[in-house]
């Protein structure tokens, strides 16, 4: 969460219709709601255990959000619709609740799946915004945003393939899997070669989902969540690159000058930290005061990233995604943590005070999507830069040329160093 420069307005209302300063609340780069000074500093003396339901609640009011009951529409991968009725004040985990009841999906797989508010673009395909988070109201934070371009998508919420066992034992989980993969593969998210998409068909026409999915699971990008194009310091300022995370790494996409289309592998356990920085330029010559005549804010991902035994380099991405990207890294190295010490993602879903889930009175079963097309021609193979990347040129970039405190950087508890030989 983040808070905008101050504008001054004038509510209808108040007293004498005077002017007063507002601040503009963002959660996650997307404006959430505006609040009075005093508004604010009630919420920050709720931040601590209660600061979720506290955010919750100021969003609802500041917006005047009656509580009542509504249809909300969730995606999944392969866009089918699932309508839920839910409150407008529901949480995050009330609406994921009711979409997984809808499906049939038992309460102890719940926790593998999250809520994703996306961009649908004009060729249909999603451009991930965020994962939406505990204490936000999915109805209020599509709705406030009044365009029809954004969505609600059901996604699996971890990284590691082998948690797929879990959700594959059941036919409800199978299913959603299944077609969020084919999606994938059919975006050109997961890549495949013209013998694999052959085998891939083959299957799904002998309609083995389970052998599909294995077969999946062996591919590259598999599972992994991929961002809009954007430009990179690496390997060289202003690369254009496409990003994708997933198993414990950042794959970025580039094409150097004169060469084929390649890709470099960071691995989070090799980040020694990162931060997500935001600047509003002012125009050239601009004398405007703050908050006045300033551009769109420039969102950048920097990490510190071990490039040899003893050499540490800062990375830099600027995206409108980066602070995803941010979500992303701090939830593959959650998953790491919690695989180092043994333990398990698979999370009990909570039960009410004073009563029991609400449960749909109709079941909607999971569609299961076409067969994969022909294979596009005109998508190119890629080099790997290698996975240690000392196939290519480093140059020394330096810090991220915008300063930030040390509160703005995210430590990696998953940071591990390394000998000469593992590069």
């Amino acid at each position: 969460m983040h808070f905008s420069i101050p504008e001054t307005e004038s509510r209808s209302g108040d007293s004498g219709g005077s002017a007063y300063v507002a601040y503009n609340i963002h959660v996650n780069g997307v404006l959430h709601c505006r609040v009075r000074y005093s508004q604010l500093l009630g919420l920050h003396e709720q931040f601590g255990k209660t600061h979720c339901l506290g955010a919750a609640r100021l969003s609802t009011e500041t917006q005047q959000v009656p509580t009542e009951e509504v249809s909300l529409e969730v995606l999944l991968s392969n866009g089918q619709k699932v309508l839920v009725n839910v409150l407008t004040s529901d949480q995050t985990e009330d609406v994921l609740e009711a979409v997984a009841a809808k499906l049939d999906l038992p309460d102890d797989l719940i926790g593998y799946f999250s809520l994703f508010l996306v961009r649908e673009k004009e060729d249909g395909a999603f451009s991930f915004v965020r994962k939406l988070q505990e204490f936000e109201l999915p109805y209020v934070s599509v709705t406030s945003l009044r365009s029809q371009e954004y969505k609600i998508v059901l996604r699996k919420s971890y990284w590691d393939s082998a948690y797929d066992d879990d959700v594959m034992e059941n036919r409800v989980g199978l299913n959603l899997l299944y077609a969020q993969t084919v999606s994938d593969i059919e975006r050109g998210w997961i890549l495949v070669t013209k013998e694999q998409h052959r085998q891939l068909k083959s299957l799904q026409e002998k309609v083995s989902k389970k052998e599909f999915l294995r077969l999946a699971q062996t591919l590259r990008h598999y599972g992994y969540l991929r961002f809009d194009a954007c430009v990179a310091d690496f390997p060289e300022k202003d690369c254009p690159v496409v990003v994708s995370a997933g198993n414990s790494e950042l794959s970025l996409q580039l094409r150097l000058p004169g060469q084929q289309l390649r890709e470099g592998s960071f691995r989070v356990t090799r980040m020694r930290c990162w931060r997500v920085t935001s600047s509003v330029p002012l125009p050239s010559g601009s004398t405007s005061s703050p908050g006045r005549g300033r551009g769109e804010v420039r969102l950048e991902l920097a990490f510190e990233y071990l490039m040899s035994k003893d050499r540490l380099q800062w990375v830099t991405i600027t995206s409108p995604q980066a602070i995803m990207m941010s979500i992303c890294l701090q939830s593959m190295v959650d998953e790491l943590m919690v695989k180092k010490s043994g333990g398990s993602i698979r999370k009990m879903l909570r039960r009410r005070v004073g009563g029991t889930l609400r449960r749909s009175d109709s079941q909607q079963a999971v569609k299961s999507p076409p067969l994969l097309e022909s294979p596009d021609a005109t998508r190119e193979s890629m080099v790997k830069l290698s996975s240690k990347l000392s196939a290519v040129s480093l140059r020394g970039i330096g810090s991220p040329s915008t300063d930030a405190s040390a509160s703005d950087v995210h430590g990696n508890f998953a940071f591990e160093g390394i000998g000469d030989e593992d590069l």
